[in-house]
């Protein structure tokens, strides 16, 4: 990378120091030569003579000593201008121009323009006030055209000045619109009729003058790639310890290597820490990556990597190719696709209310049992259609598994990217197709009530994701170690990755209408951030770390404290509502898993087989499981907070007893229509109703009073709290008399729930507290029962046995659910 001179730039206003003028250029593939670490240029073969206007080519490699990079180049067109060289006539001509100031090492003054005239691109070089020695005769330029430092070729243009005044020389220069994207790179020679070789005049900082041509320096902001009205391009990266990086662009998606390199300047095309470039949009790229060069230990100087603010991204690339360049995938160079979010509208739900479906997209219809086309299943476009399978369970959101690009070899927790959906759920895995059909998912669901949430991992990435080799000294926690997981870990509190969360969570809301997100590992992100674009958005913590494939807060401290909403973990302003309830999750055993395997593997799992381990065709062991699963499912939607129920669990899905995620099947559709899956999607269903129709008690943003909530022991004692031999627990939900009769008639007055769980192997006589006046008990969910009549919309009336006293018998691991009706009812 050449060394490049300050230098001031004219704008409208005249001088300013620093700054830089942004002007749209073209892009054509052809390479020359410049300086090599602020080196002057100098003559390739001292046996050649040099004409002026002339280019001279030589096929014989440069003397190492000389320091120079040659590129490869199309023929050049170098035009000098005639003796009455007017700048006001000719710059006057220019289109897209730049201006460029430039103070010498003795003094004197360099402004060079930039524009283009008709195809090609002009440059017009004007000296002044410099000081030469009456000796020197003629000023001559020598100079040349580079990219990056592939492909070198032998090229040199020099070219003397001509007098535009008694104190300005001038040239100017047209090259071939094939030539740009490049920059002219060039120092100055005094040469007199004693010395034909002349001494060298460089800049101020003792290096070349160096200009872009058929580029921009670009923008700092925004990141990634944008667009502006007249359709160039802008490209902007993070890299504050890059020592230099190369904007490589493809004109054909399966190539393996870029169709041009443009290295940037850490002067012309560097603010700060972010590098930046400007190219025109008229021209046949279709992709681009980014290549930095640095310290070994940190900077993989053989990848070329993906811009981590890349919007739409290209296929991946094999790793085995001649060049050695390990790539994975490229940004496209093209628009987010339009979308017509016309008539689409949040549902905005109440946090509280929600009842929340976790799918993996893929696994969630690619099975042919969904009966869904070759092309739909396993797409965006398959959860669509399968909308109707989420209205008869009364879900009214659904969570994605991560839906990023990731590594397809561990998984969506494993990401490469943060702001577009992966290829594989595309239609045609295409990233276009992607992107449409997850919009067109967003908004059916909207259209039926149903939110969308994502899962989000910003702890860490896969291996070689896209901000590894970038910058990992900022990007992430440690680097040149062996530990993948350490070595993988991003750096959150760093104010980049800090800005790259944000950025992302505002590009799924604005562009994808996503209702809210999931963190995964949130304990290892920063807390307390906000921003406007997401104060609508449902921000919700998981405590889960895919390394450590167990949960930080997860393992239940206390039966009674789930049921109330977590208050050990939300009771720092928050509600129950920020509790994400679940039994199974995509780690770990699924629902049907955790009552059927139980060996010494799964230790961690609290599993119980229910007496024999995995596939049984016993009758006793099979009524067990079942009753267990009726019971998991009850307890999830009785409690306070909002109930997660997890892709298969309503037809039993199995992984074999394998908690890996890795062993996680593909829906299996047809287990909807057994007796096990038809009856228990009905009772989540009824068990989705009733938490609605009793949202007073059951969908609290805030925690329950301690005189609305009343506990109990088998027999209306007190629980056994410091029994650890104690399996029974009863709850007694009391209506808040002021709030009831502030939102209901006098002949809808709801009444008290009784809840009663009897986990001993048992069977247990309850005594039910006395129902309010006027009021009995009704019982609506027996977990024991045979199927249908273990639940009941209407509810079966539990009469008295003695004024006021009510008994039940509850069979040994069961659950009930009482509600106190109207006694006329």
């Amino acid at each position: 990378m050449a060394t490049f001179c300050s230098f001031l730039t004219i704008g409208p206003h005249g001088l300013n120091p620093g700054a830089t003028e942004f002007s749209k250029f073209s892009v054509v593939t052809g390479y020359f030569c410049k300086n090599k670490m602020g080196q002057s240029l100098q003559r390739i073969d001292e046996g050649i003579k040099f004409l002026p206007g002339e280019i001279v080519q030589n096929d014989r490699p440069p003397p190492r000593g000389l320091g120079l990079r040659c590129f490869a180049a199309s023929r050049v067109s170098v035009e000098q201008t005639e003796q009455s060289f007017s700048k006001t006539s000719q710059v006057g001509e220019l289109k897209n121009l730049s201006t460029f100031l430039f103070s010498t090492e003795i003094g004197g003054q360099v402004k060079v323009y930039v524009g283009k005239k008709s195809v090609n691109y002009v440059v017009d070089i004007e000296v002044s006030s410099l000081q030469l020695s009456s000796d020197d005769s003629q000023l001559v330029l020598s100079g040349g055209l580079y990219r990056s430092d592939l492909d070198m070729k032998s090229i040199i243009i020099e070219t003397p000045f001509i007098a535009s005044s008694s104190s300005e020389l001038a040239l100017e220069l047209e090259f071939e619109a094939k030539e740009a994207p490049c920059y002219f790179s060039f120092l100055m020679k005094a040469s007199s009729s004693a010395n034909s070789i002349g001494s060298e005049i460089m800049s101020q900082r003792k290096s070349s003058f160096c200009v872009p041509i058929g580029f921009n320096q670009g923008y700092p902001a925004p990141l990634g790639l944008s667009f502006s009205t007249d359709g160039s391009m802008n490209f902007a990266v993070y890299s504050r310890n890059a020592e230099s990086l190369v904007l490589c662009l493809y004109d054909d998606n399966a190539s393996e290597k870029p169709a041009l390199e443009l290295d940037l300047d850490p002067i012309v095309n560097k603010t700060g820490d972010i590098w930046h470039a400007s190219i025109e949009g008229a021209w046949t790229f279709v992709s681009y990556g980014y290549w930095c060069k640095g310290n070994r230990d940190t900077f993989h100087s053989e990848r070329v990597l993906l811009d981590p603010y890349a919007k739409i991204i290209g296929s991946s690339i094999p790793n085995h190719h001649e060049s050695g360049l390990l790539l994975k995938h490229l940004g496209r160079l093209m628009k987010e696709p339009a979308f017509d979010w016309t008539g689409d509208v949040f549902p905005n739900i109440a946090l509280e209310k929600l009842v929340v479906y976790r799918l993996n997209v893929m696994r969630f219809t690619e099975d042919k049992s969904s009966k869904l086309p070759a092309d739909v299943g396993g797409t965006f476009t398959g959860v669509t259609e399968k909308v109707q399978h989420f209205k008869d369970l009364g879900i009214n959101a659904v969570l994605l598994e991560p839906i990023c690009t990731f590594d397809e070899q561990k998984g969506p927790y494993f990401p490469c990217h943060f702001f577009s959906p992966t290829n594989l759920y595309g239609p045609s895995n295409g990233s276009v197709s992607a992107i449409n059909s997850m919009k067109g998912m967003v908004k059916n669901l909207h259209a039926n009530g149903i939110e969308v949430f994502l899962e989000v991992v910003f702890t860490h990435t896969a291996e070689g994701g896209a901000l590894q080799g970038l910058d990992n000294l900022s990007y992430y926690h440690k680097t040149g170690i062996e530990d993948s997981e350490a070595r993988n870990a991003l750096n959150c509190n760093h104010p980049v990755v800090q800005q790259l969360i944000l950025d992302s969570l505002r590009h799924w809301v604005t562009e994808f209408h996503i209702d809210g997100f999931c963190f995964i590992n949130a304990s290892c992100l920063l807390r307390g951030f906000f921003d406007p674009v997401l104060s609508m958005a449902k921000i919700i913590a998981d405590c889960w770390d895919p390394y450590d494939m167990m949960p930080k807060e997860g393992a239940l401290s206390s039966l009674a404290t789930r049921l109330c909403g977590s208050g050990d973990i939300f009771s720092d302003g928050r509600g129950p509502a920020f509790s994400f309830n679940f039994i199974a999750k995509n780690f770990g055993l699924p629902l049907v898993d955790l009552v059927s395997f139980s060996n010494a593997k799964l230790a961690s799992e609290i599993s119980w087989n229910c007496g024999e381990e995995g596939p049984t065709s016993k009758t006793a062991v099979l009524e067990r499981r079942l009753k267990q699963i009726r019971n998991f499912v009850f307890i999830l939607y009785i409690s306070q907070g909002v109930p997660v129920l997890n892709m298969g669990d309503e037809c039993g899905q199995s992984s074999g007893g394998s908690p890996s995620y890795g062993s996680i099947k593909h829906l299996g559709w047809d287990a909807m229509t057994t007796g096990f899956g038809i009856q228990t999607t009905k009772f989540i269903s009824f068990l989705s109703s009733i938490r609605m129709r009793r949202s007073d008690l059951l969908q609290k943003r805030n925690f329950l009073k301690e005189e609305n909530i009343e506990w109990h022991g088998s027999n209306q004692s007190p629980p056994g709290w410091e029994d650890p031999t104690c399996k029974f627990l009863a709850m007694t939900l009391k209506v808040d008399k002021a709030e009831d009769q502030l939102n209901s008639e006098a002949s809808e007055l709801k009444g008290d729930l009784f809840i009663a769980i009897n986990g001993a192997d048992k069977t247990e006589t309850i005594i039910l507290p006395p129902p309010p006046e006027g009021m009995a008990w009704r019982q609506l969910v027996d977990t024991a029962l045979p199927y249908p009549g273990f639940f009941s919309v209407d509810g079966k009336v539990v009469r008295e046995q003695m004024v006021r006293l009510v008994a039940y018998e509850m069979k040994s691991r069961s659950c009930t659910l009482f509600e106190a009706c109207n006694d006329d009812n």
